[in-house]
């Protein structure tokens, strides 16, 4: 269970980082696949579904409210040992994919596979090293639909490895935006201010509900896919995740590097590999 937390923790405070994908963290975390088949048998199988969906949702719930501003402070003050510790988780959890294809042979179609992610994730980031015009959050109703959309949209790009969620949403100029909504409710709730926290339900709740449209419906056809065409999924994930440190070097600022910054980012690698191993264990 606390294990089980933790990896959310992970996932949570992935999703809000621009070119590290939460999909990516779970894969490497070793809770993709329970994760989907949950969300696709959530009825069916409600009993288990909700022990492995429960502690996840708790877990990244308090990466993103707990760790959100902790990880921000590391971006600013040690954004090259910080971008090496996601790095390092990320890289972690590759040997457990490798090793779903490894001794099978090796087709024209894997090969596609994995270049045609690995170049979309790439491209993403190359858009994304700008974000575009910030959203109108304003209460009416055309933006509580696009608001709704907007998060079908964030979720479902979460859920697949190797996508920043956050990094679509940054192209969609939501990115800025949700944060400090977000960042202002949590104020709000801690200060107990009601009227602030009514505003911000305007905005959080139907962007809350078009995340969970968005992962229950690209899990059922994440789930079709490895069903139909695994192996090449797999290549295709291995194409993300391969992609993903390229991402996080575009998307991302380095700061001043010294060998001194060089020397701790190297030991924040090693510290995220271990991390992505250890968590990654069954």
């Amino acid at each position: 269970m606390i294990k089980m937390i933790l990896k959310g923790v992970m996932m949570g405070v992935a999703n809000i980082i621009p070119g590290v994908s939460g999909g990516t963290m779970a894969v490497s975390m070793g809770i993709y696949d329970k994760m989907i088949h949950a969300a696709t048998h959530l009825f069916s199988e409600f009993k288990k579904s909700m022990q492995i969906l429960i502690p996840i949702v708790i877990g990244m719930a308090l990466g993103i409210v707990a760790l959100a501003r902790i990880i921000e402070y590391m971006f600013d003050k040690v954004p090259f040992q910080t971008n090496l510790l996601f790095i390092g988780l990320i890289v972690g959890g590759l040997p457990a994919i490798t090793g779903k294809v490894k001794g099978k042979t090796i087709r024209l179609s894997h090969i596609l596979a994995f270049l045609l992610f690995f170049a979309l994730v790439a491209g993403l980031a190359l858009l994304g090293e700008q974000e575009g015009t910030a959203a109108d959050l304003s209460f009416s109703a055309v933006n509580v639909v696009k608001i709704f959309g907007v998060g079908i949209v964030a979720s479902a790009t979460m859920v697949i490895p190797g996508v920043s969620g956050s990094m679509m949403l940054m192209l969609m100029g939501y990115y800025n935006p949700v944060l400090s909504e977000i960042n202002e409710f949590i104020d709000n709730l801690i200060s107990f201010h009601v009227p602030g926290l009514l505003e911000g339900c305007k905005v959080l709740v139907p962007f809350g509900l078009g995340v969970v449209v968005g992962i229950f419906a690209i899990a059922k056809a994440i789930e079709i896919i490895f069903e139909k065409f695994p192996e090449i999924a797999y290549w295709a994930i291995i194409g993300l995740i391969v992609a993903s440190p390229v991402a996080i070097f575009l998307m991302n600022s380095f700061g001043t590097i010294t060998l001194l910054t060089v020397i701790t980012g190297i030991a924040a690698l090693a510290a995220g590999v271990i991390i992505s191993l250890k968590l990654g264990e069954e």
